[in-house]
């Protein structure tokens, strides 16, 4: 009588697992859960730009007051203005 108590109390917990998980994953097909993850997918997107563009803003504050800088002491900027030829340079070519 012991073993099928047992027993019986280990079929519920595994049919209450069972159920939440079925729940979970047909909450997620719904138009809510497919719109809950899109919206998330989203604002993590958002904040990738955000970052990617504060990187670029950066990159061009510097390469201009760069450019001010050999402009003032009236340094020749044809070389600040090619960075292809800089990159071909250090890479030996």
């Amino acid at each position: 009588m012991f073993k099928r108590m047992i027993w019986v109390g280990i079929g519920v917990v595994v049919g209450v697992v069972v159920v939440r998980k079925l729940t979970k994953a047909a909450e997620s097909v719904t138009p809510g859960g497919v719109a809950e993850r899109v919206s998330g997918a989203g604002a993590e997107m958002k904040e990738s730009f955000k970052a990617f563009w504060s990187d670029v803003s950066e990159a061009k504050q510097a390469k201009e007051s760069e450019l001010m800088d050999a402009i003032e002491r009236g340094d020749d900027i044809t070389p600040l203005l090619s960075e292809q030829e800089d990159d071909e340079a250090e890479q030996g070519r």
